[in-house]
């Protein structure tokens, strides 16, 4: 009689700023890990863990520690899973990342919660998981411990950058401190974009991915690309060979579908701002507008440099989401409807981050939107949590030996993160693949480095 084959092992996690649970419903799907306890602060999405948890979507076991992390014990965090110091497999969070975002003003760790980042240390240091994944945005590679206006910098007459204050400065630190742990850790970190591996949105994310075993971890290349033949340009990077194999983007008519839908919870534009993106067709932005309104509706705004892409944004069926935020409704980054003169709602919101269909949010509106915009995609939880399941595979077939030979250096891995999408205007319409036109002018820039590996010191 054949055997059925044997049920792999689930490995333990515990979960750190587990907000709505993005990160930790991509580890679970999996079917390699259950998470035994999650630290939240805020009342709202501890309230949504609990809700889910009382539905049956998430574990009975699971430990909801509400509080703000800088009081929570490690030690009590281990005792209410009954595990010791080094017997966690996985560690795994996302330490508040505003700090650190391009999207706006820098502050670095001159704003507190960029403080965040060596509470996740401590529980490092002392829970000794034989694994942790830490999630940031991307922005973080790049920011200073303490921030110089552009104004006071060297290329505008200023002094020389201090130590402190060069890019780069805050994640060169948390690798001195890494490696000064009780510990010893070999790190990776992978900048990648989740739209690469099939989410319905670019999205760019920094993880850091360490072990105490000295395995050298590497992040698979992307599986999904460019879906047209004229997105690859004669002479660039994307040639047959290359995309062979890779399946198309998902898109935001994949996502959300096609028929309208009004339904459940809204952050909506007011009246004065709908007058505006109803003039704007699927796909387009405030180009779109005739110049007086441009000028009349943007303000100050209209004289800045740089793209403001976001500004009376509609967006397009037929093209990945461009990354959530936690306000669709601000005229800057607006996230309309491709053909509803309205905001994504948040049951959308919640699709387009591959959330389950069925799982439920707590609070406000503005805080159940939080909850979703500043999710991990549930996919890059899936993809990273493949990847460390399988080192702990293959760690656990060599019986838990270290590798004799210790990496030289943190690696910083960039992995195609970087997609700048070109819109094709023309008379003030926006043109997109599969419209029924002749669109060889509307392409993807092609990225200049697809995998770039660089050590971290």
């Amino acid at each position: 009689m054949e055997q059925s084959p044997k049920t792999p092992q689930k490995y333990t996690a515990i979960s750190l700023f587990s907000g709505g649970m993005g990160l930790d419903i991509g580890l679970e799907s999996t079917e390699r890990f259950e998470v035994l306890a999650c630290v939240e602060k805020e009342r709202p999405f501890c309230d949504t863990i609990r809700a889910n948890q009382e539905a049956g979507r998430l574990s009975e076991k699971l430990r909801v520690f509400e509080g703000d992390i800088t009081d929570i014990d490690p030690a009590e965090l281990l005792r209410a899973c009954g595990l010791k110091p080094g017997e966690v497999d996985l560690l795994v969070g996302g330490p508040p990342c505003q700090a650190f975002s391009t999207a706006g003003r820098r502050q670095s760790t001159q704003d507190p919660r960029g403080t965040l980042l060596w509470q996740f240390l401590r529980f490092v240091d002392y829970i000794q998981p034989r694994f942790f994944l830490m999630e940031n945005v991307r922005g973080l590679l790049s920011a200073a411990l303490r921030h110089r206006p552009i104004s006071k910098r060297p290329e505008k007459g200023g002094p020389p950058l201090e130590v402190d204050e060069e890019p780069g400065s805050v994640v060169r630190l948390f690798a001195d401190d890494l490696q000064n742990l009780s510990s010893s850790y070999h790190m990776d970190c992978f900048e990648v974009n989740a739209v690469n591996y099939g989410a319905p949105q670019l999205r760019e994310r920094a993880l850091f991915i360490g072990n105490r075993y000295n395995a050298v971890v590497d992040f698979p290349d992307p599986t999904h690309g460019t879906p047209y033949a004229n997105a690859r340009p004669q002479g660039s990077l994307f040639d047959e060979h290359e995309n062979a194999g890779l399946s198309p983007w998902r898109t935001l008519g994949d996502a959300i579908g096609r028929a309208p839908d009004l339904k459940g919870v809204i952050m909506d534009f007011s009246p004065r701002k709908k007058s505006f993106l109803r003039l704007v067709p699927p796909g387009s932005n405030w180009r779109s507008l005739p110049v007086q309104l441009q000028k009349e509706s943007m303000g100050k705004a209209w004289h800045a440099k740089g793209g403001r892409s976001g500004w009376w944004r509609r967006l397009s069926f037929d093209l990945p989401c461009p990354t959530l935020v936690t306000m669709p409704n601000h005229a800057g980054t607006s996230l309309c409807h491709p053909t509803e003169v309205r905001a994504l709602t948040l049951k959308e919101y919640a699709l387009i981050q591959e959330f389950p269909k069925d799982w439920m949010f707590c609070g406000t509106t503005m805080e159940q939107y939080a909850q979703v915009g500043n999710a991990v995609p549930v996919r890059l939880g899936k993809v990273a949590g493949e990847v460390i399941a399988k080192n702990l595979d293959g760690l656990k077939a060599r019986h838990w030996h270290p590798f004799s030979e210790k990496p030289e250096a943190y690696r910083v891995i960039y992995v195609q993160s970087h997609i700048r999408t070109r819109q094709w205007y023309k008379a003030g319409k926006t043109f997109v693949w599969e419209d029924g036109m002749d669109n060889d002018d509307a392409t993807y820039d092609p990225p200049q480095t697809r995998r770039k590996v660089s050590a971290l010191g």
